[in-house]
């Protein structure tokens, strides 16, 4: 007899106003999914064009294997509300997120959940639209610019070397899935599973998948306002979305780092590098502590007392280098240490 919680894979499917689209999606379901042990989960996003009827005529059909389950949300409430409504009611090992509009192909989804259920070692794949030789058909070059941009902005935030952060088509294991808490409604929600991801020491491998764009006469969403909103995200995730000590360490590192600055140019240059010095505090507060941070300034400081004008610059430049590597030094010999909180 199977176990009840024996499901391997739960499918979550956000939808908004895509009755054009949903049969075919349907009948693409019950080509590569259509198993028992596989549950597909409609998210109902408050639609207003006939997809909430169509997807109960859906349901009543009774040809398939997989269990069906439907959700209604009364009223719009974004697509990153959607998916949490989804994952909540998930039982399957494995999750898998994909859009509604056809712009994914089930196959290469289907391809991608047989990778990571054949590798234990895996415990998240996202799609990416740039990697593969498939085909693809994209005439939005704007869309297009803004994705890459923000994946470039999210790697050099989180160390990391993603393609495609953007790629609705994504699979995690449930182990990930209960580390994280999704708070995004919106199509910020990419960028905030995405984050939270790498926050728990997850690695996110990548796999090429088509992608076929629709127009917004065929109903796509997305608009350049949710690609301005992208950066505030980006900002967010990795600037405030931290904990206490963290913040405090970003602070704290700004402000002297803008303080160096104040050292340099004349005039609209000054300000020029009290701002890059700024923000260059901003991301050493990230991956050091207050004490480790602490030496960093202290170098920079002896720096500065060598020379004069543009040597007092290099001999600045030079122990901040020096500091860094200091830094990363005693945060490495303390982290198993009773101080490694102050690291």
């Amino acid at each position: 007899m199977p176990q009840e919680n024996s499901k391997i894979l739960s499918v979550v499917i956000p939808v908004y106003n895509e009755v054009n689209f949903l049969q075919k999606l349907f009948e693409q379901i019950k080509i590569y999914f259509n198993k028992e042990n596989i549950e597909i989960i409609f998210i109902d996003d408050g639609s207003t064009d006939g997809s909430q009827k169509l997807l109960k005529e859906l349901k009543r059909n009774q040809n398939y294997k997989f269990i069906y389950k439907l959700i209604r949300l009364e009223t719009n409430s974004g697509k990153g509300k959607a998916i949490q409504t989804g994952i909540k009611y998930s039982e399957g090992e494995y999750i898998l997120l994909q859009d509604a509009d056809l712009e994914l192909d089930i196959k290469d989804a289907n391809e991608m959940f047989e990778m990571i259920r054949n590798n234990k070692d895996i415990k998240c794949i996202f799609g990416s639209r740039y990697l593969s030789g498939k085909l693809k058909k994209n005439n939005y070059f704007f869309n297009n610019l803004v994705g890459k941009i923000n994946s470039l902005i999210f790697n050099i935030f989180f160390s990391q070397s993603l393609s495609d952060v953007h790629c609705g088509l994504k699979i995690l294991h449930k182990s990930v899935v209960d580390k994280i808490k999704l708070t995004v409604n919106d199509f910020g929600i990419e960028i905030d599973l995405a984050s939270q991801i790498v926050r728990n020491n997850f690695f996110i491998y990548e796999f090429g998948v088509s992608y076929f764009f629709r127009s917004k006469a065929q109903g796509k969403k997305i608009t350049w306002i949710d690609g301005i909103k992208s950066f505030y995200y980006l900002i967010k995730a990795r600037f405030f979305d931290n904990s206490f000590s963290t913040n405090l360490s970003i602070l704290y590192s700004s402000i002297y780092m803008a303080y160096v600055g104040s050292y340099f140019g004349m005039g609209i240059g000054n300000t020029l590098f009290v701002i890059t010095f700024f923000i260059i505090g901003s991301v050493i507060g990230i991956y050091f502590k207050i004490l480790s941070s602490t030496i960093v300034f202290f170098f920079i400081f002896i720096g500065s007392l060598f020379g004069k004008g543009n040597g007092t610059t290099v001999a600045v430049i030079l122990f901040f280098i020096l500091g860094l590597f200091v830094a990363r030094y005693s945060k490495n010999f303390f982290i198993k240490s009773n101080f490694r909180n102050y690291f």
